[in-house]
C-alpha cells in the first residue's frame, strides 16, 4: 500500500465546487491481485454544512482534484462518504486516478 499526504483537496458535483479545509487528508493506493484501488481519508473537515448535505443525499458521486504535500497533482472520480459526527469523510475512488504513475502509463484502473 502506498500513502500520500494531501496539501489540497477539492471536490465537485455538477456545477458546484468545494475546496475542503481539513486537518489531515491521506490518499491510500492499494494494489492487490493485479488491481489497484484508491481512497482518501479526510479528518478535521470544517464545513459541517457540506458533510450534512452529503449525509442526507443519495447522490454522492464527486469529481476530485488533489495536490500532495510533494506537489503531485491528481484527479479522479469517486464517492464521498461523510461522517458528520467525527467531522470526517472518505472518498472511495471509482476508476482511474489521473496523475498517478509516469505519463499516465500506470494510471489506476479498476
Amino acid at each position: 500500500m502506498e500513502t500520500y499526504d494531501l496539501a489540497e483537496l477539492v471536490i465537485t458535483q455538477d456545477s458546484q465546487t468545494w475546496p475542503l479545509e481539513f486537518s489531515r487528508a491521506k490518499l491510500m493506493i492499494v494494489s492487490e491481485y493485479g488491481t489497484r484501488l484508491w481512497y482518501i481519508d479526510v479528518d478535521g473537515i470544517t464545513d459541517e454544512g457540506l458533510l450534512g448535505r452529503f449525509a442526507e443525499s443519495e447522490e454522492i458521486g464527486v469529481g476530485m482534484s488533489a495536490i500532495t504535500i510533494g506537489g503531485r497533482r491528481l484527479e479522479g472520480k469517486g464517492f464521498f462518504h461523510p461522517n458528520p459526527q467525527h467531522r470526517a469523510a472518505a472518498i472511495r475512488g471509482d476508476g482511474q486516478l489521473e496523475g498517478y504513475g509516469q505519463s499516465g502509463s500506470h494510471a489506476l484502473k479498476e
